[in-house]
């Protein structure tokens, strides 16, 4: 079942409060937060009325906060084989 992954990207300060209520209704508290929709029209029609303030992308499954979080970290560059005595 495929999912919309939908990030908010910029703020809705100073835009009209039925704008804000859309972000609102998609779940969108603050930018960069990150939410996962199943693709109906409903959605799509949120989806298009906010699209100059979110990101959108189709995904096959979605993700648990902790797997976001996960994904979003980096990779260190390095790895430690074995810790020093003291």
């Amino acid at each position: 079942m495929p999912f919309f992954k939908i990030t908010q990207i910029r703020s809705a300060i100073g835009l009209p409060k039925k704008t804000a209520g859309v972000l609102r209704a998609l779940g969108l508290r603050r930018r960069k937060a990150t939410v996962f929709h199943p693709v109906s029209p409903q959605v799509a029609g949120h989806i298009m009325a906010v699209k100059e303030l979110v990101a959108v992308s189709e995904v096959e499954q979605a993700m648990s906060k902790a797997e976001l979080r996960e994904s979003r970290k980096s990779d260190p560059g390095y790895f430690v084989e074995k810790l020093a005595t003291r």
